[in-house]
């Protein structure tokens, strides 16, 4: 059908996709506005959204800078986060309130899913790990965090549901919860595409979840990324990468090998419960990467021998 065909006024569905895209983006610019105003800003660049944000690059004086303003309470968990770092580890924090932060902006060109995809994995995994010690240091007065327990109630659901290696991970994720080693703040979302290059003040973290448990947890969104944002261009699931990864991060981490697989298999079924209860096929990428830990705990670990029945 062409444009001529259609009732008067709609035009073509190209024309009508892209009116919509523009609806859109007003509605984010104007939901901005009074930011803008209230903070002094200048636009830098054209607003976007994500599921839970609109974002605009913006000028601070003379200062570039990225202003996020939302409504989702984890969100907004995290900018109290972001500002407790107080530009250790992670973004600073230039302006906070009610839903808005005004964070400095990267600057760098650099990107540590390109590094990996480039053959530079090695470092890029090492430089998420750096950022982690970072932000998992000592510091008073932190925000209420939510417990990682809370988190892991869905994957005790999902584990009763469907059985298999998601009850493995359950079964773990039990048994790691009743043992935390250390417990911090921690990141909770921490991947390549979660730790940016700022330039002059390095490779910072942004978007943090703000939950509270071992900090080994945070190491284990390593293994999924970044494929789980491109699994187009995979990584994480080449042949040979789990492994060399894992002497990577315990390395740099300083954790026991055992213990961050047992923490990759706990995590990755909880990724993929949330998946899987989206009907988002994107769980087959964590579902992969928990039976490459599975596999490496069972070499690991002894086989469970049952108890001599006095019979032969």
């Amino acid at each position: 059908m062409t444009s001529a065909a259609l009732p008067q006024g709609e035009g073509s569905y190209a024309q009508r996709t892209n009116m919509a895209g523009l609806d859109d983006k007003m509605r984010v610019q104007t939901s901005l506005k009074p930011w803008l105003s209230e903070w002094h800003l200048v636009p830098d660049g054209p607003a976007f959204s994500t599921h839970h944000a609109r974002l605009m690059p913006v000028l601070y004086g003379p200062q570039p800078a990225m202003l996020k303003v939302t409504e989702n309470a984890d969100e907004i968990h995290g900018g109290a986060i972001m500002e407790w770092w107080n530009g250790q580890g992670a973004a600073r924090v230039l302006k906070r309130a009610d839903g808005a932060l005004l964070l400095e902006r990267a600057q760098g060109g650099n990107s540590l899913a390109d590094m990996a995809r480039n053959g530079d994995d090695d470092e890029a995994c090492r430089i998420i790990c750096a950022a982690a010690q970072q932000l998992h240091l000592k510091r008073p007065d932190p925000p209420v965090p939510v417990p990682i327990a809370v988190w892991f109630r869905e994957l005790r659901s999902a584990a009763a549901t469907h059985g298999g290696l998601l009850a493995q991970s359950w079964r773990t994720a039990e048994k790691l919860l009743a043992t935390q080693d250390g417990p911090v703040i921690l990141h909770g979302d921490l991947h390549h595409d979660n730790v940016l290059d700022f330039g002059q003040r390095g490779w910072l973290a942004i978007d943090p979840k703000g939950i509270y448990g071992d900090r080994a947890f945070d190491y284990a969104n390593i293994f999924t990324n970044p494929d789980l944002s491109d699994p187009t261009r995979p990584v994480a699931t080449r042949p040979g990468v789990f492994q060399r990864r894992l002497d990577v991060v315990c390395k740099a981490a300083g954790i026991d090998r055992l213990r961050l697989l047992q923490w990759i298999l706990a995590w990755t079924g909880l990724s993929a419960a949330w998946f899987i209860s989206d009907n988002d096929p994107m769980a087959e990428i964590d579902l992969r990467i928990a039976e490459l830990a599975a596999a490496e705990i069972a070499t690991l670990t002894p086989p469970t021998v049952p108890p001599f029945s006095g019979r032969r």
